[in-house]
């Protein structure tokens, strides 16, 4: 496995990072996560202009695009394979043991790791904690996931793949790695960036390619909605058929089932739309 390391490819064996990296110290970083489909990566210009987003927001130096296009060349052509997941990892780099960061250049490392298709249904929680629509991270893709790491694990505990937050004032957010969408009397909706939920790349694509409303919702829609449904790089759109104890239809419903299609169509026509 080779792996990009600030400049240059490494082995997995020899590839290091200084422990005294502000990501590692305190999480003072941020990130992508790519879908790579045999060799070529989906929706790059999107992710890269996120990544830029949330440097900007977090005051780290803009990262250069060039260099970090030339990684994920680099990594997905020295390790092929059918599906991969490619990460884009930059942080404030070497800096004093403590919030205020050092004068050393950013850290970049871009690695990847095979993955498998998502099965078409899956089944989520709610948890008891909660989105901050109004903290100094929201909407910022950062490497600051022990919340999601903690989430997740009730999930898993539940049989479930997902965790689905609110946000501080009751409305339906996201899930820990993915954004939600619904069907309420055949509209289908999904929370505006305002909830606090993280402007997912893929979902930016469901809205454009199935018309989906941004709209305010509060958690219970969870349990009014016919269809529900998840979005992420690497579950594409994927149907819910449980939340907490609720059952909906073990197959996509017709409203899912056509934002699935319409998607497979469309991200295999255009790998960079």
């Amino acid at each position: 496995m080779s792996i990009w390391v600030n400049g240059g490819l490494e082995t997995a064996g020899t590839a290091r990072v200084s422990v005294f990296d502000h990501g590692l110290t305190v999480g003072d970083g941020i990130f992508e996560t790519v879908k790579a489909v045999r060799g070529r990566p989906f929706a790059l210009t999107r992710h890269l202009d996120r990544l830029t987003r949330s440097a900007r927001g977090l005051g780290l130096p803009e990262p250069d695009l060039d260099e970090v296009r030339r990684a994920c060349t680099a990594v997905l052509d020295a390790n092929p394979m059918e599906l991969g997941r490619l990460r884009i990892t930059y942080t404030g780099g070497v800096s004093p043991l403590g919030s205020d960061r050092g004068d050393a250049a950013p850290t970049l490392v871009v690695a990847v790791g095979r993955t498998t298709r998502r099965p078409d249904t899956t089944a989520a929680v709610t948890v008891p904690w909660t989105r901050n629509e109004r903290g100094a991270l929201t909407g910022l893709k950062t490497t600051s996931y022990a919340e999601n790491v903690v989430a997740l694990a009730r999930a898993h505990e539940r049989g479930a793949s997902e965790a689905l937050f609110a946000n501080t004032v009751g409305q339906l957010c996201e899930g820990t790695g993915s954004n939600v969408f619904v069907v309420l009397d055949g509209e289908l909706h999904t929370p505006p960036v305002s909830s606090g939920c993280l402007a997912g790349i893929t979902r930016a694509l469901a809205v454009e390619w199935s018309g989906a409303r941004e709209s305010d919702l509060p958690l219970d829609a969870l349990r009014r909605a016919d269809e529900i449904f998840l979005t992420s790089t690497l579950r594409d759109v994927q149907a819910v058929h449980r939340v907490d104890d609720r059952e909906l239809a073990d197959v996509p419903g017709p409203v899912t089932a056509k934002a699935m299609r319409v998607f497979d169509e469309r991200a295999g026509a255009d790998l960079d739309p």
